[in-house]
Parts: C-alpha cells; sequence; structure tokens
C-alpha cells in the first residue's frame, strides 16, 4: 500500500519540473496534520466532493433552467465535464492532476440559483445599497473558507493555498477575480496574495472556457434554438462539421450532432496542449517557482488563430443562443422570481429561518441586505422555484 510519502516520492519522479508537487504546499491556514495516505490536493479534492455547496450543483442551472427538461446541462455536470478535460490536458502537460481536479471541482461552487441571470440580480441588489455586488468567484472562496462548516477547529473546509488561489483568481468571460476580503489573518492573507496562479490552475480555466463553449453548442442545437446553419458562420464549426460527415452521419441527426461537439472539442484541446507546450518550450520553466515569476502570465492558452476562430463561435452563440426568445423568456422569469423573493425577505427579514436571521440584533441595512443575499445564492433553482410558490400562490403563478 502507498503511504502519501510515496505519492509525493512518485511526483517528484513522473511530474514535469514545472507542475506544483504537493509536498510544496505553502500549506492551510488552520494547521492540520498529514494524512498518512492522502496527499494534501488529495484531500482537498475529497472535501470538495463531500461538501453541501458541491451536491447542490446539480440543481442549478448552466444556460436551461432544470424545468425545460432532464437533457441539458447543470452546474454539476458541467463542473465534471471541466474536471475531466482538465485532467486530460494536465496529464499530457505532465502536471498535478490532483491540484487540477480540486480547483476544477471547487470552481463554481459560489453561482447562485439561475446561473448568470441570479447572480445578475443578486450583484445589482448589493451594488444597489452601496456594497461591492456579487462576485461567483468571491463567494465560491467564502463557501470553501467560512459557510461549509463541517470541522470542530475552524469554519470552511481549510482548504490550501494553491486551491484557493486557482478558486479567487479564477477567470472566463463570465468571472471577475476574488478580492480575498474575509480572511482576517493577515499573514494567510498575504499568502494568499503573494501566490500566482500554477499552470494546473490556468489549464482549470481554460478547461472551463473549453467545456461550456462546447457543451452550449450542444445544448442549444438539442433545445432547436440553434441550428447547424446558424453555426456555419463559424470556421472552427465547418472544419469540424467536414471531419465528421461520412456515410451513416446525416446533418441534423444526432449522430451528427454528437460527432461534431466530440470533434469540436478534440480540435481545441490539440491546439490548446500544442500552443501551450510551445510556451513552455520558449521559458524553459525549471521549477514552479519560475512559472510564477514570468512576465507572460497566461501560459496555458489557445493559439492566435484558435482564439479568434473560439471568439466568433461564443459570439455566433451570444447572438443566436443566449438571446433566443426562449432563454430570454427563462432568463426573465428567472430575474423576477429571484428579485421578488429578495424584496419580500427585505420587507420582513422575520420569513427567514432562525439560524439565519437572529432576532435579537439590529441589522443595518447594508448588513440585511448581505444576509439576504447569502441565503438566497445557497439556494438550488429548486429551492428558489418551491420558496417562491410557498411564498406567493395561489396569489400568483410562476
Amino acid at each position: 500500500m502507498r503511504t502519501r510519502a510515496d505519492i509525493e516520492k512518485l511526483e517528484n519522479e513522473i511530474l514535469a519540473p514545472y507542475a506544483m508537487r504537493a509536498g510544496d504546499s505553502w500549506g492551510r491556514q488552520y494547521q492540520e496534520p498529514e494524512h498518512p495516505s492522502r496527499t494534501c490536493f488529495q484531500r482537498d479534492r475529497d472535501r470538495v466532493v463531500h461538501s453541501e455547496a458541491f451536491r447542490k450543483l446539480e440543481y442549478k442551472t448552466q444556460v436551461f433552467v432544470i424545468f425545460e427538461g432532464d437533457y441539458y446541462r447543470t452546474r454539476l455536470t458541467h463542473t465534471i465535464e471541466v474536471a475531466q478535460l482538465a485532467r486530460t490536458i494536465g496529464r499530457n502537460l505532465c502536471l498535478n492532476e490532483d491540484l487540477i481536479e480540486a480547483v476544477a471541482l471547487a470552481h463554481d461552487l459560489g453561482h447562485s440559483p439561475f446561473g448568470h441571470a441570479g447572480e445578475k440580480v443578486l450583484d445589482e441588489r448589493l451594488k444597489a445599497v452601496g456594497l461591492d455586488g456579487f462576485n461567483h468567484n468571491q463567494r465560491s472562496f467564502e463557501i470553501v473558507s467560512q459557510f461549509e462548516k463541517r470541522y470542530p477547529g475552524f469554519d470552511g473546509l481549510n482548504l490550501t493555498v494553491e486551491v484557493l488561489v486557482g478558486v479567487l483568481k479564477h477567470e472566463t468571460l463570465y468571472d471577475r477575480k476574488g478580492e480575498m476580503k474575509i480572511v482576517e489573518d493577515v499573514d494567510f492573507r498575504n499568502k494568499l496574495r503573494r501566490r500566482a496562479c500554477s499552470l494546473e490552475a490556468q489549464v482549470v480555466d481554460k478547461s472551463d472556457s473549453l467545456a461550456y463553449l462546447n457543451h452550449d453548442v450542444d445544448d442549444g442545437l438539442t433545445s432547436g434554438c440553434i441550428t447547424a446553419e446558424d453555426l456555419n458562420e463559424s470556421d472552427l464549426w465547418r472544419r469540424a462539421m467536414e471531419r465528421v460527415r461520412r456515410p451513416g452521419v446525416g446533418i441534423g441527426s444526432d449522430m451528427f450532432k454528437y460527432q461534431v461537439v466530440k470533434e469540436l472539442i478534440d480540435v481545441q484541446v490539440r491546439d490548446l496542449l500544442n500552443a501551450t507546450n510551445a510556451r513552455i518550450e520558449k521559458h524553459g520553466f525549471a521549477s514552479f517557482e519560475a512559472v510564477e515569476h514570468c512576465e507572460e502570465k497566461r501560459i496555458v492558452d489557445f493559439s492566435d488563430v484558435m482564439r479568434r476562430e473560439r471568439e466568433h463561435l461564443q459570439g455566433i452563440l451570444n447572438e443566436k443562443l443566449y438571446q433566443h426568445w426562449r432563454v430570454e423568456r427563462m432568463t426573465s422569469k428567472a430575474k423576477r422570481i429571484l428579485t421578488e423573493l429578495f424584496n419580500v425577505y427585505i420587507e420582513n427579514p422575520k420569513q427567514l429561518p432562525y439560524d439565519v436571521f437572529n432576532r435579537t440584533i439590529k441589522y443595518s441595512d447594508k448588513q440585511l441586505h448581505r444576509i439576504v443575499c447569502n441565503y438566497i445564492a445557497a439556494m438550488t433553482d429548486r429551492a428558489a422555484l418551491d420558496e417562491y410558490k410557498r411564498l406567493f400562490e395561489p396569489y400568483k403563478k410562476v
């Protein structure tokens, strides 16, 4: 049986010199004894998987709200796809797959119900009273460092610095980097600020981008909100389509869709690996510290040609899918539900559970808004819909 020390020794033998090793971690905010058979990053991954916030991802929107059907991606299936892509890419680059998986599984824990529509409602409500707004990266950090209460000695999951930095500095099309505002331990906060994104965290960023672009194509075609003809404007789509066009795979069939999406993923992953490997060889990284001090901050990235092709395909989705009347209707409905929930809680916060709203404390308006925001952000789509029905039906129909 392998011990933790055996695994760390194996990492030294098989990982690239620029990979992050568990034995080199900057540790945790609260010191804990090392586990005899798991590395620190393996423990982080397991803590995320067993968290309440991770389980709730099953009932949170990606693009299509859960009442639209069972086929479409949820935050959980999206997260699994990101982790799968990221591990594949990380293995090819000889990076630390355990660190990659821990960051990938934690990166979306902070999403509110109803996806980015819900996030926009919470963001606007907080900013209206002079607060900083809602940022799901910061929220993910707050969940793993404060809101999850599973251990007697501290709040949160007490994850390693490297995983926390990967969550806070996660950045894709929809993301804003976290601000690290809730850590009161000055020394630990400074550790977070000084630690740059590892190549492993950069792999998760690009895998997230890969996953949502391609599964949105898949879900969009399945829903009928976009068609193959809409996507023909994209060079990337046409190239993938030509590679799978063969007898038995007719345009418009499910098999055609599956094969084209598969090809889309494959061609982008190959480009990412080739372009990233070229940058690594150019810089000649001899250690993970060399990566952190490199002036070129995005080593894991696509080629210039692929970036342009991806941006064009993303633009088509922005126009044809995300602004489709059915998606707009879902988005408006979601915003209306969360707005009315927010209003009813602000008007009478005694409707909130006792462990959420302490009746003996006189809260300021800003504090009350933050309490309501945190309560709603923790809901799943289904929980928000059920709460809406309890508070408003039979007087209103959703």
